[in-house]
């Protein structure tokens, strides 16, 4: 079996929320969106879905995801500590830089406005 993955959904309580946040501070492109319901951002070779829960857990006390079981892994070539200063800078919430050992890149972890996870790396 071959396979390529070519999108990732991440069910959301508000998608234009998200959709600002990704466009706005990773420059992605919007492929398609259905108003306050779904948007599709371009990244890289790969797609991110943004879609809006289930009516069922609209009117939920749960705003934010405190936990997640998904991290979105952004390679780039610019400056690390550069794009981490400037998310900073935003109020995105941003980890310190790190490596392991015998691991060929440089990673930042940090948190998008529902919780979500999402890492930018950069090979060392």
């Amino acid at each position: 079996m071959k396979l390529s993955l070519d999108s990732v959904i991440i069910y959301t309580f508000d998608v234009n929320l998200l959709r600002d946040f990704y466009v706005n501070h990773f420059n992605l492109s919007i492929l398609e969106e259905i108003k306050d319901e779904w948007v599709l951002l371009r990244a890289g070779h790969c797609s991110i879905g943004l879609h809006r829960v289930g009516e069922a857990y609209r009117n939920s006390n749960i705003q934010t995801q405190s936990e997640t079981n998904i991290k979105l892994v952004f390679e780039t070539t610019e400056d690390l500590s550069a794009l981490r200063e400037q998310l900073l800078s935003k109020g995105v919430a941003m980890r310190n830089i790190k490596t392991f050992d015998n691991y060929p890149f440089w990673v930042c972890d940090g948190v998008d406005p529902e919780g979500n996870v999402f890492q930018l790396k950069k090979a060392k």
